[in-house]
């Protein structure tokens, strides 16, 4: 009960910190395109994954046997889903955005069957329902525009992704550590990127790069979005069953709408506070379920 308990804390504080990512990856896409943002974002987590794995002296060493899975989860995971998703937020309204990667735990689940074996339970298929009700009333379904395709497709592609990678993350032998595991991941997506990208750079307007709301962006997309989300999520999927952590996605649109509320003075209704309790229940059931 307590590595489920520590393992949705996790969970938790990942999918908040990126509640709050997608504003400030709205302000940062204006300036600097979505494949060269990514890469930046890379550069910058590899540094301080670096940095807080020399300090606390990880062992570096990767067997060979499980080469394969850390460079399926640096491509599928680390280069497509991010690439794709950041890409669907620029061509799409943040709304559409929030229902398309809510389907995210929902392919969790089926991954986690087909992949990892685990039981769907009806308190399984209880806990998505009830979570995925909840996005909808939280951002709404009727003002979304849904003539945004391209976008749409994109972040399609993202959430399929990203449920894929948080299932091959079970895959990975516990006895590694999550910075060495994160950090090899995420450099075999920077490597991967590279070549896209190098002969893109020239036409970024490097002034624009200078002031403080876009380099700050990109450190704190590097730095706590990056390095720090990826790390608590790969760790909090060590910890519970694939398809019970998918829910702990659902806590993006919640955080990113208290957040406009708090911050930007944007308003929310009755509906906002339901759908909350809808994906906390959900959650809660999750916790509760024996691992």
């Amino acid at each position: 009960m307590k590595s489920t308990l520590l393992g949705s804390i996790y969970l938790a504080l990942a999918s908040s910190i990126w509640g709050g990512m997608y504003v400030v990856v709205k302000i940062v896409v204006s300036v600097i395109p979505p494949l060269e943002l990514v890469w930046m974002r890379y550069l910058v987590a590899i540094v301080a994954l670096l940095m807080i794995g020399f300090i606390t002296r990880q062992k570096w060493k990767i067997h060979k046997r499980d080469f394969l899975i850390i460079i399926a989860i640096g491509i599928i995971g680390n280069a497509i889903s991010i690439v794709t998703q950041e890409a669907g937020t620029m061509l799409t309204s943040a709304q559409m955005g929030a229902i398309i990667t809510s389907s995210t735990p929902a392919f969790m689940v089926i991954f986690a069957r087909l992949i990892l074996k685990e039981r769907l339970t009806l308190k399984k298929g209880i806990s998505v329902f009830l979570a995925t009700a909840g996005v909808f009333l939280i951002v709404g379904v009727g003002h979304v525009d849904f003539s945004s395709k391209l976008g749409g497709i994109s972040l399609l592609i993202a959430a399929l992704t990203w449920a894929f990678m948080s299932v091959l993350v079970k895959r990975v032998p516990s006895d590694y550590s999550q910075i060495v595991v994160t950090t090899y991941s995420i450099l075999v997506a920077l490597i991967v990127l590279t070549p896209f990208v190098l002969p893109r750079l020239h036409a970024i307007n490097i002034s624009q790069l200078t002031h403080p709301t876009i380099w700050g962006g990109i450190l704190y997309l590097g730095v706590v979005s990056t390095a720090g989300g990826f790390l608590l999520w790969n760790r909090g999927l060590q910890m519970l069953n694939a398809s019970s952590g998918g829910l702990f996605f659902f806590f993006q649109p919640v955080v990113g709408t208290l957040l406009g509320w708090l911050i930007l003075g944007e308003k929310i209704g009755v509906t906002f506070w339901i759908g909350s309790i809808l994906i906390l229940t959900g959650v809660l059931l999750v916790i509760k379920e024996k691992k």
